[in-house]
């Protein structure tokens, strides 16, 4: 029996554009609930007055935030004003507004960036706030782990069923795949895709490629995400992670294998490596009863398969 039951509810997917809040709705279609979405063109969920009026409008029972400013390292690095002040702005408005308006359950959505750079490995919940961060994405993690301090301060001074899951790198469809602002998986397979499609001999990857990265399909972090909605209900944030991590330029090498690229993998050492590892401990959402369906090699696949070799505009051998 769950905790929460979605039956009949008015379900809230906010950033339901974005790859995890789109893999969310896709979950969510599964379950006997209404959906709700809207998009930035009809309310800024950075602006207090837009936001709220929506939630009182439609009366959403149950919300998933996953709006957020995201990017990678670079973007983080070079726009940190942006950064902080527009995810301070976007979870605070949610946050606040869904009180105010009765919602009986939120999860906000943070990022394993909140951990400390050198956090003993396997990362455990309780590593929050123990060492420094990772200064090129520092910006972003302070606005995610006021987005728990937030879901905590509400849970205990207003009794508010609010909690917070904390995703691995993730990857899936409606990924980001410009090279100056995404992930590190996209971006492989994009400049493996494209280096096969134009039958050059080399690919480039940022750093020595020794940094360890744990990664995980959106598809299953949706499948986590919407059980810990029904099954979970606790001040403490979740980790949601495969348990499993891989190097960079293991990663790379993968990435070449499933594409077909034979050509040779080369370093740009004038790149930062980012932090050195980040595996999350599993062990208590696996407690809870959910683990990953899915391995590595077989999410990167069926993504190469969805984003690069349909009928798709974007790819088939043509810069994106």
């Amino acid at each position: 029996m769950s905790i929460y039951n979605l039956q009949g509810k008015r379900v809230w997917v906010a950033g339901h554009r974005g790859m995890v809040g789109s893999a969310i709705v896709r979950r969510l279609e599964q379950e006997d609930c209404e959906i709700l979405t809207v998009g930035r063109d009809t309310v800024d969920l950075a602006n207090q007055a837009q936001t709220s009026e929506w939630i009182m409008e439609n009366r959403p029972q149950a919300v998933f935030l996953a709006a957020a400013k995201v990017g990678g390292i670079l973007a983080n690095d070079t726009r940190p004003a942006e950064f902080l002040y527009e995810n301070l702005m976007i979870e605070s408005n949610i946050i606040d507004a869904s009180y105010r308006a009765g919602v009986e359950k939120l999860l906000f959505l943070g990022s394993s960036c909140i951990y400390p750079k050198f956090a003993e490995q396997p990362i455990k919940e309780e590593a929050l706030l123990t060492g420094s961060l990772e200064p090129t994405n520092e910006w972003y993690a302070i606005a995610k782990i006021a987005g728990i301090k937030l879901t905590q301060a509400y849970r205990k001074q207003y009794g508010c069923d609010f909690i917070s899951a904390m995703p691995t790198n993730l990857y899936g469809p409606g990924d980001n795949f410009d090279l100056n602002s995404s992930h590190v998986l996209p971006a492989l397979l994009r400049k493996a895709h494209e280096a096969k499609m134009r039958g050059e001999k080399e690919i480039t990857i940022w750093g020595t490629g020794t940094p360890r990265r744990e990664f995980l399909h959106a598809d299953d972090c949706a499948d986590a995400l919407v059980f810990l909605m029904k099954n979970y209900s606790n001040d403490g944030h979740v980790n949601v992670g495969s348990g499993d991590d891989i190097s960079i330029l293991e990663l790379a090498v993968l990435i070449c294998k499933i594409v077909g690229f034979e050509g040779d993998i080369k370093h740009d050492l004038s790149k930062p490596d980012g932090t050195p590892r980040k595996l999350m401990s599993a062990q208590k959402l696996g407690a809870l009863g959910w683990k990953t369906s899915s391995t590595l090699p077989q999410g990167i696949e069926s993504f190469y398969q969805d984003e690069f070799l349909k009928d798709d505009d974007r790819f088939n051998g043509r810069p994106v």
